[in-house]
Parts: structure tokens; C-alpha cells; sequence
């Protein structure tokens, strides 16, 4: 006979932290089928997205990029360099500070952006369900989000 997992939790299924894992996993497969018809991957529509979110003229600084979507920051200049060459972001040398590099979305991104940000947000509905901003402990979310996934 094997000795069971030294656990606190009666079962994986009690574990927010096992829990997460499957719930990402299984949204993270959605999110992706939505997005291929759009040719983005997630990161890239992250990036977009906060961009288009916050359009302004002078866009913002890759440093404020990658902090406002919670990326890394040399993971975000090569996303940045790779939508750059499909002309869906501009980038340019900060006029203030030779170091930074101002990113902003251009009108084909932000057009993508608006698109693609209608099928993630249906997916998001449809995975979360609508009571996903009730107030419930977390695990009582991440169980019934997992279970909607699995039906």
C-alpha cells in the first residue's frame, strides 16, 4: 500500500491553489480558440488591449506596459517588436528620456483590440457565468467555474 499525500486539504478538489490550476488552465485553452481567428496570441492581445484601453496620443512607455498588464518586461518588447512588424503598434524613443520607448496601438491594432476583446469578454462570460462578481469564497468560484468548464 502507498502513503497518501501529507496534505491539509481533504481532496484536490478542496485546494484553491489545485483549483486555479485546472480553472487556467481549461480558460486559457478557451481564450486561445477564440483568439486564432483573430491571428493573436493572448499575450499579444493583453498588450494591445491595455493599449487601446488607454489610447492616448503619446501612448505610454513599454516600462508602463508591462507594469499595467503585469508582464515581463523584456517579454513585452519582443511582443512589442513582433506587433510592430504586422503595423499594429508604432514605437518610438520617448521625447523626454532617450532610454524608454513609447509603444501605441495603431488604428488596424486598436481595430483588432475592439474585435477580439468581443470574443474574449463572450468567453469570459460564458466560462465564469453571470454571478462570477458575487460575493462567495474563492474556492466556491474557482469549483464553479471548473464545473461549467467540464460541461
Amino acid at each position: 500500500m502507498t502513503t497518501p499525500l501529507d496534505s491539509r486539504f481533504a481532496s484536490g478538489d478542496a485546494s484553491p491553489g489545485f483549483l486555479l490550476w485546472q480553472v487556467t488552465n481549461r480558460w486559457q485553452a478557451a481564450i486561445r480558440r477564440a483568439l486564432a481567428p483573430h491571428e493573436v496570441t493572448h499575450v499579444q492581445f493583453v498588450l494591445l488591449a491595455v493599449l487601446t484601453f488607454g489610447d492616448s496620443d503619446e501612448g505610454m512607455t513599454q516600462a508602463a506596459l508591462s507594469q499595467r498588464a503585469g508582464a515581463d518586461p523584456m517579454m513585452v518588447s519582443q511582443v512589442i517588436r513582433a506587433l510592430a512588424e504586422r503595423d499594429l503598434v508604432e514605437r518610438r524613443q520617448d521625447a523626454t528620456d532617450r532610454r524608454a520607448v513609447r509603444v501605441r496601438a495603431t488604428a488596424a491594432g486598436r481595430e483588432l483590440a475592439r474585435a477580439a476583446n468581443r470574443a474574449v469578454e463572450d468567453v469570459d462570460e460564458e466560462f465564469f457565468g453571470p454571478d462570477a462578481t458575487a460575493s462567495r469564497p474563492m474556492v466556491e468560484h474557482l469549483a464553479a467555474a471548473l464545473a461549467r468548464s467540464l460541461a
